[in-house]
């Protein structure tokens, strides 16, 4: 599963229309369905959250059954209802509040202290007490630069276009809670070699050096701070006067619409996909040119480039090759299927991942470390397997799905629980829960390789430094707080079934601990 990208927690919405987040509004005549919900889907891919498989259920809901008025009373009632979240609503504001003031200046903050400071937090601090915090901060905010902006605009078309012109199967995500089917061009794996190849290719034949990017890096995320802000403004204002789909709506406060997003399924067009943009084609891809670039920057830099680099470029770049893999199977997870396109998803990709993602990469270019051979390959090999791993546990969980349960798992028939629920449209239907192989660990255990797989591309650092590992405690924290969410929305939608699964399967995470 990719990284879960985003800042905070979202709201908690189980899978039916009637408790989402926002209230949901009628698109205007223009504002098709992305897809009719009676045409058919394609089946869930590897990587795919519950709630990709709660999309499926409701999808075959909508698809056969026809509303009884009393239905649709109640899930317009209970649309109107204030939103249940995770957290108490103190909570929520202030965690909202703070990150949308604190996520800009941290990034710059940790890209000075990786880059200027030595990576020592003790550096940057000394310097914020001399100077104080505001004036501290202005010293060492860079401003954007012209070359900053073409850099990222030249990044961002090229990525664009691939999105739009490269061929790629048609593939159809989960259906909407108002109905809709999103459908994809699956071309990311395509877009990702592509993008590499032509990287490497200008580096090789002289005619860019991505040495620049790394020599502008401060005023390249500097740009993104601000003009990803201004784009979150964008989808805003578009959530509001021109939705892509009926999937939009306003909770009726600004900060909450800005922050989690108005829209579902924001487009440009029939065709461009905002969030397959700036989760995938800028953010995921990014991650990937950034650590080749660290690379390359040790290399001039040096002469030559430290096994410890190696071996983080190497672990992230088949981490990132992962994904790409199997990109359609993330349109169905939480981040695409159930996350609004605003602050927190949007701003994340395109300015969080970027810096933080990449972190460890960066920090290793001004402090190479000389592993020897054979624990480096200790640690690339511990990291191919945990990123094996976490893949292979949504590929035993598609593969369940795909079969409906009539597949080997681990060599043996798969340990299930036949659970039912109500759609909105009063009919009840049937899902497999999986209890055996991985699955059978704990209810979140594809998380832990996930998390191993971050610590084994940031240990070639070593220790020196406490920084480079701010990431891996990072998506600890996202991770164990989407594992809760995700808990909460399959409560919701099972209630007794779901007691009985995690009877059968007690840990949520960690297998024995948690």
């Amino acid at each position: 599963m990719p990284p879960q990208i985003g800042i905070g927690s979202t709201p908690t919405s189980p899978p039916l229309p009637s408790k989402i987040f926002f209230t949901v509004k009628s698109p205007p005549p223009s504002a098709a369905p992305l897809l009719p919900a009676h045409l058919p889907r394609s089946s869930t891919q590897p990587g795919a959250a519950h709630t990709a498989a709660a999309a499926r259920d409701r999808e075959e809901a909508m698809a056969k059954a026809k509303p009884s008025s009393s239905a649709a009373a109640k899930s317009a009632a209970a649309a109107s209802a204030p939103p249940a979240t995770v957290h108490s609503a103190l909570v929520t504001y202030s965690s909202m509040l703070a990150l949308l003031s604190l996520c800009p200046p941290f990034v710059i903050l940790l890209w000075y202290t990786m880059v200027h400071a030595d990576g020592s937090v003790v550096k940057t601090y000394e310097h914020l007490r001399e100077h104080g915090v505001v004036e501290g901060l202005k010293a060492i905010w860079p401003m954007p630069t012209v070359v900053a902006w073409k850099i990222i605009f030249g990044f961002g078309l090229f990525e664009a276009v691939l999105q739009l012109l490269l061929p790629g199967k048609r593939f159809e995500g989960p259906i909407s809670p108002s109905g809709n089917v999103p459908v994809y061009k699956a071309n990311g794996l395509q877009a990702y070699a592509v993008t590499l190849i032509t990287y490497l290719g200008l580096w090789w034949f002289g005619i860019f050096n991505p040495a620049i990017v790394y020599d502008h890096l401060g005023e390249i995320l500097s740009a993104l701070v601000f003009g990803s802000f201004l784009f979150c403004i964008f989808l805003y204002i578009k959530g509001h006067v021109a939705p892509s789909s009926s999937d939009s709506g306003s909770s009726g406060n600004v900060i909450i619409d800005f922050y989690w997003g108005m829209e579902l399924y924001p487009r440009i067009g029939k065709y461009f996909d905002i969030k397959v943009f700036t989760n995938c084609r800028f953010g995921m891809m990014s991650w990937a040119v950034l650590a080749v670039t660290y690379c390359i920057k040790q290399y001039e830099t040096n002469g030559k480039v430290a096994d410890s680099m190696l071996v983080n470029t190497a672990l992230m770049l088949i981490y990132i090759t992962k994904f790409f893999w199997w990109e359609s199977g993330y349109w169905c997870t939480m981040d695409i299927a159930h996350d609004r396109a605003g602050f927190y998803i949007c701003w994340g990709c395109l300015v969080w991942v970027p810096s933080i993602y990449t972190s460890p990469g960066m920090y290793l270019v001004n402090h190479p470390v000389n592993l020897g051979p054979q624990l480096a390959l200790s640690i690339l090999l511990a990291g191919i397997l945990c990123i094996y791993i976490n893949y292979d546990c949504d590929r035993q969980r598609q593969e369940f799905r795909r079969t409906n349960g009539k597949c080997s798992v681990w060599g043996k028939a798969p340990s299930k629980i036949v659970a039912s629920y109500q759609t909105t449209k009063g009919e009840t239907k049937t899902s497999l829960l999986l209890t055996s192989g991985w699955w059978g660990l704990s209810r979140h255990f594809h998380y832990v390789p996930e998390i191993l797989s971050a610590f084994f591309w940031t240990v070639p650092a070593l220790f020196s430094h406490f920084l480079p590992y701010f990431y891996v405690i990072f998506l600890t924290i996202l991770l164990f707080d989407r594992a809760k969410r995700d808990d909460d929305r399959c409560s919701s939608k099972y209630g007794k079934y779901w007691k009985m699964y995690c009877n059968k399967v007690p840990y949520r995470v960690i297998p024995g601990i948690y």
